[in-house]
């Protein structure tokens, strides 16, 4: 059998109810319209950094329980104690760097919903940028987003084109969801 070339050939022979095929299928390159699920989305991608995106999908149940359902307004209000909590949860990624990029880009977040209305109308404000671009400003803004991480973020939701070949089943379902995809 041919090494696939792509995620989209990679889950296409997975079964239906395996979570790369499920993440694939019914959120990667979707537009995500809450701050508290992008939010979710750049933790995830962050704590994926040097580990398999496999590990992250069959920890993000426990990331979600961890990061108090990815709410922005409580993970910004974190202190020393939610550190020590998530550092000893073996349910999540126990790395301090990225238990602490989580807790200041929340509060970015925040920062960015009082300037914005909301982290989607920031991005919306800087749509469409070039990959380079979006970079200097992610590193600019948040902490442990290099140029992978930022590029998968803006994939993964839709604000950059990318995450599904041409020929992929769902790659019209995204094309249709994505609009801005015509601005890049």
């Amino acid at each position: 059998m041919e090494k696939p070339t792509s995620y989209c050939q990679f889950v296409d022979s997975l079964e239906e109810d395996n979570a790369h095929r499920i993440y694939h299928d019914q959120h990667y390159g979707f537009p995500i319209d809450s701050d508290d699920e992008l939010f979710c989305r750049l933790v995830l991608e962050i704590n994926q950094a040097g580990l398999s995106w496999t590990t992250i999908l069959n920890k993000q149940d426990n990331f979600r329980m961890a990061y108090s359902n990815f709410s922005i307004q409580e993970v910004a209000q974190y202190g020393d104690a939610d550190v020590e909590r998530l550092l000893q949860d073996a349910g999540i990624i126990r790395n301090k760097l990225k238990v602490h990029a989580a807790i200041y880009n929340a509060n970015q977040i925040c920062a960015l919903q009082e300037s914005f209305g909301s982290f989607q109308h920031w991005l919306a404000h800087h749509h469409p940028l070039p990959l380079q671009d979006w970079v200097k400003l992610f590193k600019k803004t948040f902490k442990f987003t290099g140029g992978e991480i930022t590029n998968e973020f803006l994939m993964s939701t839709g604000y950059l084109p990318g995450a599904h070949m041409a020929t992929c089943s769902i790659y019209p379902k995204v094309l249709k969801a994505c609009p801005k995809w015509n601005e890049v």
